[in-house]
């Protein structure tokens, strides 16, 4: 590698670490920051996989389940009032999460007439960044 593609690389490393914290999570400001940059980066559409941001997304998620099975104590809660929570959190209506069902599908997750599948679950843990465990 020459001196210009490394002061290149180092340059776009740079610009993109200033927006997204490419290292394991330390506290709750950084937490914030990556959720709020993993949010940007999935309304992007870095959730396809084809996206040329996609492996940007998937590191920035391990980094976040990483600080929260650390810092996050799991919620004594059913996976109903956790995908409620989430939704609430990020300001998501039944018909913003397409990729787990039909708006009624969604309705009939959250009153517990329908338990959420493994797929379901890692879209949501991957929408989220969250560990896949906190839906069970």
């Amino acid at each position: 590698m020459s001196r210009d593609d490394i002061a290149t690389l180092t340059h776009h490393f740079q610009v993109i670490a200033q927006r997204i914290p490419l290292h394991p999570i330390a506290d709750d400001v950084q937490y914030e920051a990556a959720t709020a940059a993993m949010n940007g980066l999935i309304d992007a559409g870095a959730g396809d996989e084809a996206h040329a941001l996609a492996p940007l997304l998937g590191l920035l998620s391990e980094f976040i389940a990483d600080y929260e099975v650390t810092a996050v104590p799991p919620p004594d809660a059913s996976p109903a009032e956790v995908l409620r929570l989430l939704m609430e959190q990020h300001g998501l209506k039944q018909g913003d999460l397409p990729e787990i069902g039909s708006q009624g599908v969604v309705s009939e997750l959250l009153s517990g007439k329908r338990d959420l599948n493994r797929n379901q679950i890692a879209r949501l843990s991957a929408r989220f960044g969250v560990n896949p465990g906190t839906f069970f």
